[in-house]
């Protein structure tokens, strides 16, 4: 077992990190990769449901009655920087064509106004083909600095003379489904706490209009990660990476770390949706119906579950109603148990997960696969959990026909309206182990189970397909071009 020094174990105790979780995480990073172990794709009618025209209204009423009650949220992870999205340009790539379709982006009045801070013409530097100044301007560190800030706060649309950024995007989108009989419009974002303050000040600065045109109360919170879930780097020769100052390297561990955020008072329906899936106002319409199609799925289950777990919970407990709870969990859920095992998977987080066909984006999807229990049971899986020298699993990855766009809403209290532990459901064997360097030396760096993979293993899945409509990510500057994103 790996020693610590007094000096690191004050350094664990201070990030709220026990020594067992350390010498926990020290045997992850050494041990081998924990692969999913994939049995097939979900598809429609095994695993998919597509829900009938007919009973659209139905769910859409359930969702509006849980909304009008105050019971929804959005949940936002928005940590993430601009990096990827201007990859391109940093790489000098994408210089050409950013400069020959600057007008067509929303930050375009932006790097205007930053250019003409530095004595520079925009359309002159374009006339001359001349790209450094305005690259210089969109992500230098003097300038706008786009590649490092947060996604969430760089202009994706245009509505004539102003812009909105995907953090109002995501807030307008909220307003159009989420409000509760007050008007009262719940949303919640994950930042990062360097980028705290310039959220607070983009909220402050739009809401109020916004509040005002949409005839809507925002509740605006702001979340950060949680420094007890940071995770320890590993050294390539074993045991814990130590700084040059004789430091733990402790670690940012991924999305999954999110999960203790999903814990946080107030929770009851969580929509979940990635920062860069918006639509413009002219988009909107499927992705506001099918929210409420999915969150009325995610009523309607809940209602079944709660009713099958109070009656196997009854003493004594009516044969008919073991047989009937068994039935619902086959047909509607996957799930194959009887007696105890059946009410312990029916006493679950529920999650509702919104698929759309798989046009090649890359990312993960549903699965059927084999749990460490021997149980099948409904996964996302990414395809860093495939394992690359299985054949058989990497077909099954080629062969899925659905992509999960991160589209979840999620129910976190149990029967008796308690907020589940939902570290219980996490599964801690499903980690990522990715090589880094710190101080001119390699590391192993840790990452938690993912989010929406990894650390729900263990709750009530359901998917359904919704349409490709709904599903608009922006992953690069150049899907802003994209006629989705321009009006």
């Amino acid at each position: 077992m790996a020693l610590f020094s007094e000096a690191q174990k004050a350094q664990l105790r201070e990030r709220g990190i026990s020594e067992d979780e350390a010498h926990r995480q020290l045997a992850l990073l050494a041990g081998r990769p924990a692969y999913a172990d994939v049995v097939r794709p979900c598809r429609l009618s095994d695993g998919i449901e597509t829900i009938p025209e007919d009973r659209h209204e139905e769910l859409i009423l359930l969702h509006r009655e849980a909304a009008g009650q105050g019971r929804c949220l959005k949940f936002v992870p928005a940590s993430g920087a601009a990096t990827r999205m201007f990859q391109d340009v940093l790489t000098g790539r994408g210089v050409p064509a950013l400069l020959a379709n600057i007008e067509r982006f929303a930050f375009a009045d932006a790097a205007r106004a930053e250019l003409a801070f530095r004595g520079y013409d925009l359309d002159v530097l374009r006339g001359a083909g001349s790209g450094a100044e305005l690259v210089d301007a969109l992500v230098g560190d003097s300038g706008l600095a786009y590649a490092t800030v947060p996604k969430a706060l760089i202009p994706f649309h245009r509505y004539g003379d102003a812009a909105r950024t995907a953090f109002e995007e995501q807030l307008v989108e909220a307003a159009g489904f989420l409000r509760d009989a007050q008007g009262v419009v719940r949303v919640r974002f994950t930042v990062a706490p360097e980028h705290l303050h310039a959220f607070r000040l983009l909220a402050e600065r739009t809401m109020p209009a916004y509040e005002r045109s949409l005839s809507v109360r925002f509740d605006v919170s702001f979340s950060v990660q949680k420094g007890s879930t940071d995770t320890l780097a590993g050294s390539a020769s074993g045991g814990a990476f130590v700084s040059d100052e004789g430091e733990l390297v402790l670690r940012p561990s991924g999305h999954g770390a999110l999960i203790a955020n999903l814990s946080d008072p107030g929770m009851d329906i969580v929509f979940i949706k990635n920062i860069d899936n918006v639509q413009t106002d002219a988009t909107r319409a499927d992705t506001l119906r099918f929210k409420q199609i999915l969150g009325g799925r995610l009523v309607e289950l809940q209602r079944a579950v709660f009713l099958h777990v109070a009656r196997l919970r009854s003493r004594p407990v009516d044969p008919a109603f073991a047989d009937e709870a068994a039935a619902f969990a086959r047909a509607e859920l996957g799930v194959e148990a009887t007696g105890d095992a059946l009410l312990a998977a029916l006493s679950r987080p529920i999650r509702v997960c919104g698929v759309v066909r798989n046009t090649g984006e890359p990312g993960g999807g549903p699965f059927w696969v084999r749990m460490r229990d021997g149980r099948v049971t409904r996964q996302i899986v990414e395809p860093a959990q495939i394992d690359p020298a299985s054949e058989a699993h990497c077909a099954q990855l080629r062969e899925a026909t659905h992509f999960n766009p991160v589209d979840l809403v999620c129910g976190v209290l149990d029967v008796e309206g308690h907020p589940f532990d939902l570290r219980q459901f996490v599964d801690p064997h499903a980690v990522l182990v990715s090589k880094k360097s710190h101080q001119g030396r390699d590391l192993l760096a840790l990452e938690r189970p993912g989010l929406w993979n990894g650390a729900m293993a263990g709750w009530i899945t359901v998917f359904v397909e919704v349409p490709i409509s709904t599903f608009t990510p922006v992953k690069t500057i150049s899907d802003l071009l994209r006629p989705e994103h321009q009006l």
